[in-house]
């Protein structure tokens, strides 16, 4: 398989790297591995990754050092954080350090698989998604430049700043679940860190502004334990 994905895998306890390492493989990935975090350095700046999952505690040199490093020459491949640290000041730090995810120990395999291929799809989607400037669901236009929803009368509905983030995030990433940690690094940009029932109120703001029928939802969707999805096979 020519076009196998890579990923980088550095993670210190060998039995955890060694599990996680097969269930990759068995995904059809190619996983190059690193004990401590100045292996991992070198593996980074001699291969081309599509996922770089570090462990926080590392010898030689943490897992955020790491992300910092990695995240001067390169601001595109996504970063995944393995760490037993789950308070939100960790996974704020985390994600400040340029994480796009951040997985708590112990996880669950099927979870870590879930998020790994997401982050895959998103770095192979490039900038493709990024710049586009409305996007129509149903009979209603979102217009993110001047944070208006055009209705189907042609009435405005006024859109916030964070609810237009929001609405970008889910559609660039569109059919894919986005973790909260995501919606929390792009739209609240650390400032603070929401409750699920901030984003679920969002959430159900769009409902009433999109679905047919709000209480059978056919666009926006809660993923519970993981986050958010927007579905729109129309597109």
């Amino acid at each position: 398989m020519p076009n196998k994905k890579r990923i980088l895998l550095a993670e210190d306890e060998e039995h955890l790297l060694e599990a996680i390492k097969l269930n990759l493989e068995l995904e059809g990935y190619k996983v190059s591995t690193a004990k401590n975090g100045k292996k991992a350095l070198q593996l980074f700046k001699e291969e081309r990754f599509n996922l770089v999952i570090l462990d926080v505690m590392m010898p030689e040199i943490d897992g955020f050092v790491v992300a910092e490093t990695i995240r001067l020459e390169n601001t595109e491949v996504p970063i995944m954080f393995l760490t037993a640290k789950n308070t939100n000041e960790d996974k704020i730090a985390g994600l400040k350090k340029g994480a796009d995810d951040y997985l708590t120990k112990p996880f669950n395999l099927e979870e870590l698989i879930l998020r790994v291929n997401n982050l895959v799809k998103r770095s192979l989607k490039g900038e493709d998604l990024k710049e586009f400037n409305s996007y129509k669901i149903g009979d209603k236009t979102i217009h993110f430049n001047s944070f208006e929803l055009v209705n189907a009368d042609e009435s405005i509905t006024a859109l916030t700043k964070k609810e237009t983030m929001l609405l970008k995030l889910l559609i660039e990433r569109r059919n894919d679940a986005v973790s909260r940690e995501q919606i929390l690094e792009t739209v609240w940009n650390y400032d603070v860190y929401p409750s699920t029932r901030t984003i679920d109120n969002f959430i159900l703001t769009f409902r009433k502004y999109f679905e047919p029928d709000p209480k059978n939802p056919v666009y926006f969707h809660s993923i519970r334990g993981v986050g958010y999805k927007f579905t729109d096979n129309q597109h």
